[in-house]
């Protein structure tokens, strides 16, 4: 199988969805000629026509809101949002129309729309290039989000996010777009939604994270192997609805659950994880829940944002002090 970036990943699985699906249609600022800010959408309009592959304007909410009306009559419209710090103003689409369709027609309609967004910081951005927002779309009932964390998840998700019935924003991590490479076939198999991944078997402890965090926690889970900790690392890739089966039956065989993300703590997602865990997995812990975020600040621009995001020594302090309780 041949490797590719997970941005190459993306546009794989663009262009495996048009081709299968005439349906499906492509829209953006700058998609088409320039083939989007990262390239995800090169040469999809020279293969597919300017009718399929659409530039925009410069306006958020008037692309959302193309999607809402496209995926009303019929068609699958794929959205991208420049940098999800530019994904407020689709709020108004995504709260009041996108996630309420099935029940608005009580079934009649759906809305199988996708919003793409870069997602979070490390590529030294200015401000708004660089949010974890993912909270926040997650609390949003009828509407999906999903994030991958390599080549491989970002071929099948995205594949599974086009074909499904409702609304995804799919959240892409901006400093994994050419980190690394996988092997990706471009088989048009897609990756089931709503089911987290074990990346790594462990015994003493769970650790659970998403889209770019996971290479820092895969880190530290090859740290404290060093020192004899076990890790059982956990990628979440479908925040909302996510897999609490999954994750509950891990801290039941390790009895300690730590919780990464980039996004700042307060209000962030592993919050509502930890919940989960307190309410129906307290008997497995031997450990209070603990996570390791983001700060509560504006991430900073340039090198100060390296001081915000979850760090290797972070986890690994987190995990180790977790492991001391008996």
């Amino acid at each position: 199988m041949p490797e590719m970036t997970l941005v190459e990943a993306l546009n794989l699985a663009l262009a495996r969805a048009m081709a299968d699906d005439p349906s499906v249609v492509v829209l953006g600022e700058d998609v088409g000629l320039n083939g989007g800010v990262f390239r995800a959408t090169v040469g999809l309009e020279k293969r597919f026509g300017s009718e399929r592959v659409l530039d925009t304007p410069l306006a958020e909410l008037l692309i959302s809101g193309l999607c809402v009306g496209m995926a009303a009559q019929g068609l699958k419209p794929v959205g991208e949002i420049q940098f999800m710090g530019f994904i407020y103003p689709c709020l108004d689409q995504l709260v009041n129309h996108a996630s309420r369709m099935r029940n608005r027609t009580q079934g009649r309609l759906t809305c199988p729309m996708v919003l793409r967004a870069p997602h979070g910081a490390g590529i030294r951005a200015p401000e708004h290039h660089s949010e974890s927002t993912e909270a926040m779309l997650a609390h949003i009932p009828g509407l999906r989000v999903v994030m991958p964390s390599s080549p491989e998840s970002a071929y099948g998700l995205l594949l599974a996010a086009i074909r499904d019935p409702d609304p995804v924003v799919f959240l892409e991590p901006t400093r994994l777009y050419r980190a690394a490479k996988g092997e990706v076939e471009d088989n048009g198999e897609a990756l089931p939604l709503d089911h987290a991944f074990v990346l790594r078997e462990g015994r003493d402890i769970t650790m659970i994270s998403w889209g770019a965090a996971l290479k820092e926690t895969a880190a530290a889970a090859d740290a404290l192997s060093a020192e004899g900790i076990l890790a059982e690392v956990v990628d979440l890739a479908t925040l909302k609805p996510y897999d609490e089966e999954t994750i509950l039956s891990s801290v039941a065989k390790t009895g300690r659950c730590l919780i990464v993300h980039e996004a700042a703590r307060t209000g962030g997602f592993g919050a509502e994880i930890a919940a989960t865990v307190a309410e129906h997995g307290l008997s497995s812990l031997l450990a209070p829940v603990t996570r390791v975020t983001g700060y509560d600040t504006i991430i900073p621009m340039a090198r100060l944002e390296q001081h915000y995001m979850p760090s290797v020594e972070r986890i690994v302090t987190a995990g180790r002090k977790m492991c001391q309780f008996s």
